[in-house]
């Protein structure tokens, strides 16, 4: 029998995402999205399958291209879930006990997220409507014979990267009838919509956005947002915050006194942390039931895995005593239990994993989505009465035994000035603990940068490890899982204690792990791991090759063409473009480029509107006015999720780039 190979990139046609679980109160009949690369290796396919309430079967439910969102009644009755047709999403419904799915909503927009109301007699989605009224909607056939016409822009944030260009449509709250399909509007004015919720009874709902008292606030120039409590129909609403907080999902309690929320308080800024709140349903004091105040609640582990999966709201318990919630600590995602009262929380689950999605069986039990460094995602249930956990799906398994995977060896680096950093080395696959012969081995840096690599599954590093390269990566000073200090402490420093970190976690793996070679070592990194790549290679000799991926270059540009510049800059630096251009231009890595000796392969997506590819172009152009060794790679259609989410064949020429690179020179 052969010897197993490592992951390839083309590897990534095969692979099978599942997330989004939801369990009918009726009787316990489990659904979920599997998400494949289609036949034709162009797209994606995502469509629902079911469990049986006993697990012994698991079954295809919709056979549509991309239906996704899926949530059954709570009377379990009736299954809905969106689906995509001609490039617009709609609720479909399909009934429990067996028929043809169809579609319920007709809005002129689509919708973008539902919620059943506990009645199970409505639905509260979102979907856009133009601030101006007497803009009608036209036909695509009309629009294509429209002549081209010029694109008016009066906002400050008038693009997003996962937008694009702003479309003069605010999202707003729609009550849709569950059987006549009819919707009404419950919401609207010069604001979006973002969390929401029902209440137990099905009387009133909850939602989050910022609305502006008068003309004069410009929403665009603040990142908060307020909790608003109104009737089912919209009227009688009332602000229950004060402006002063970034707030995201939400829930009612079972007897729907409280709303429990996720939050920032904005203290630190944007490296604030995400910590789980409480408040009256009539108003009043605001209640942290996050009592570890360095306990980050939420899922911030970074993959290459994972795209498109919502995430999830606060979970009560059935007799509102405790809410259960994702927390994100040291390399691992897990789940907790907060007293509703804040006086304490339980780890529930945790370990060397990564918990990305989570749901309530209400029979005593958790549905969770789970990740390690082995296995893309699965889902399992976990017992609250015995502790016990049960495997449901097994998507990967199969043709993953095939193949010899690399595991992350976790070390902490003690840095010079008293932090600790988490790093892990992962071997190359096939490696000979007895030889003698040394290894090249490259330096990971993730995004963010408040976000934090973990114990969960990357195909990249798995690829690089098949292809003879041993694989260090941590998480330096400004990424998550470590305390509000520690995520702090890069704010007005990038290329400083961040970039000692790295180094030092380098020097670190070289001392301990004797076989990797320090001739041949490589970086590389997207995002604020690009930032770092440009700043690595324009300080120190010491890689022989480097690869930076949607990446910035120049702050002092990245202010202006950012889809959130103008605020990241000011946080994260300290200044802006006008009065403080020699502050921006210190922390850019394009003011050190006559330094840089490191090949340097720059990738960007096209329609990157988070780092916009000038920033690779600035940096390109430089590099080869300076005649140094450098390739500019640019992926069409690509926005700064390409490797998370981008076209398939896309992704996989990303991987076979990065690798290619760097067998060329290390």
């Amino acid at each position: 029998m052969s010897e197993k190979r490592g992951l390839l990139a083309e590897d990534l046609y095969d692979f099978v995402w599942v997330g989004s679980p939801q369990v009918s109160k009726k009787d316990g009949r489990i659904v979920y999205t599997q998400r494949t690369v289609n036949e034709d290796r162009d797209g994606y396919t995502t469509r629902i399958r079911m469990i049986s309430p006993d697990h012994d079967t698991d079954v295809y439910l919709t056979s549509g291209q991309q239906d996704i969102s899926p949530i059954w009644s709570p009377d379990g009755m009736q299954l809905a879930f969106i689906r995509k047709q001609e490039d617009q999403n709609q609720v479909w419904l399909l009934p429990a006990n067996g028929g043809e799915a169809s579609v319920l909503t007709n809005l002129p927009s689509g919708i973008g997220s539902f919620k059943w109301s506990p009645d199970s007699s409505k639905l509260l989605v979102t979907s856009q409507v133009s601030e101006n009224d007497s803009d009608e909607e036209k036909d695509s056939d009309s629009a294509e014979k429209e002549p081209l016409k010029e694109t008016v822009i009066d906002r400050l944030r008038y693009k997003s990267d996962s937008g694009g260009l702003w479309n003069g449509k605010r999202n707003h709250l729609f009550v849709v009838d569950a059987i006549s399909g009819e919707g009404n509007a419950v919401t609207s004015g010069s604001f979006d919509v973002g969390g929401f919720n029902w209440s137990p009874d099905s009387q009133k709902i909850a939602f989050t956005a910022y609305i502006p008292e008068d003309d004069n606030t410009d929403p665009d120039l603040l990142w908060v947002n307020d909790l608003h409590v109104a009737n089912a129909d919209g009227s009688n609403r009332v602000t229950l915050t004060n402006s002063e907080w970034s707030i995201g999902q939400l829930a009612f309690s079972p007897e729907g006194s409280q709303i429990a929320f996720f939050a920032s308080d904005n203290s630190y800024h944007n490296a604030t942390l995400t910590r789980l709140y409480s408040i009256p349903v009539e108003g009043g004091k605001i209640t942290c039931l996050t009592d570890d105040p360095d306990l980050l609640v939420e899922n911030a582990v970074v993959g290459d895995m994972r795209s498109g999966l919502g995430s999830t709201a606060p979970l009560f318990s059935e007799d509102g005593s405790s809410v259960y919630a994702m927390f994100t600590q040291r390399g691992s995602a897990g789940v907790a239990k907060f007293a509703a009262d804040g006086s304490g929380h339980e780890i529930l689950l945790d370990g060397e994993r990564d918990v990305y999605q989570i749901t309530s069986d209400h029979q005593g039990g958790l549905i969770v989505a789970i990740s390690d460094p082995l296995n893309p995602g699965d889902l399992y249930r976990f017992s609250l009465n015995t502790r016990q956990e049960s495997r449901l799906t097994d998507a990967n398994s199969a043709w993953l035994s095939q193949y010899q995977l690399s595991k992350p060896e976790s070390f902490w680096v003690d840095t010079q000035d008293g932090w600790k950093v988490q790093a892990w080395i992962m071997k190359p696959i096939g490696f000979d603990e007895s030889s003698s012969e040394k290894v090249p081995a490259i330096l990971e840096i993730h995004g963010g940068p408040h976000m934090m690599y973990g114990h969960t599954f990357m195909h990249e590093f798995q690829l690089l490890a098949s292809q003879g390269y041993a694989l260090i990566f941590s998480n330096p000073r400004g990424g998550h899982g470590y305390g509000q200090e520690f995520v702090n402490a890069c704010r007005g420093d990038y290329g400083g204690g961040d970039y000692r970190d790295l180094m030092e976690t380098v020097d670190h793996a070289l001392e301990t792990y004797t076989f990797i070679d320090e001739k041949r070592l490589g970086v590389t990194g997207g995002s604020y791991g690009g930032f770092m790549t440009n700043w690595i290679v324009g300080h120190t000799d010491r890689f022989k090759a480097a690869v930076t991926q949607r990446s910035i270059s120049n702050w002092v540009s990245f202010y202006g063409v950012s889809d959130i510049g103008a605020y990241f800059t000011e946080d994260q630096i300290g200044g802006d473009a006008w009065q403080d251009t020699e502050l921006l231009w210190k922390h850019s890595p394009i003011a050190y480029v006559q330094h840089v000796r490191t090949p340097l392969l720059i990738l960007h997506g096209e329609q990157d509107l988070r780092c916009p590819i000038e920033q690779g172009e600035q940096l390109y152009i430089a590099l080869k006015r300076l005649g140094r060794k450098t390739r500019f790679v640019r992926f069409p259609k690509a926005n700064h999720e390409l490797s998370r989410g981008g076209h398939p064949s896309l992704r996989v020429a990303r991987l076979s780039h990065i690798a290619g690179w760097m067998d060329e020179y290390l």
